[in-house]
């Protein structure tokens, strides 16, 4: 799976990680529902740097089709809120 971090750039990242990026969503959708900004950022960085650590950066240069993008590490609660809707970041 191809995941962009927006403001980052790209990473490969295996089918196999899903389940705990998923975990990390969930926990991040409830944070947004309830309106912790705190628990919201923690878990926004968690988020990223699992990809980060778990992911193969592609060359900047490269530009594939994303099939996940991630907002950036400062994006804010409601920025991140607009994006998803009534859905987490990562699809289900």
């Amino acid at each position: 799976m191809i995941v962009r971090i927006m403001g980052e750039g790209q990473v490969r990242l295996a089918d196999s990680h899903f389940a705990e990026l998923d975990k990390l969503d969930d926990e991040l959708l409830a944070e947004m529902e309830g309106g912790d900004e705190p628990g919201f950022r923690r878990t926004l960085h968690a988020l990223l740097d699992a990809v980060r650590q778990f992911g193969e950066p592609l060359p900047d240069d490269a530009l594939e089709p994303s099939e996940l993008i991630l907002p950036s590490p400062d994006a804010t609660l409601d920025e991140v809120r607009e994006m998803l809707g009534d859905e987490g970041l990562i699809p289900t």
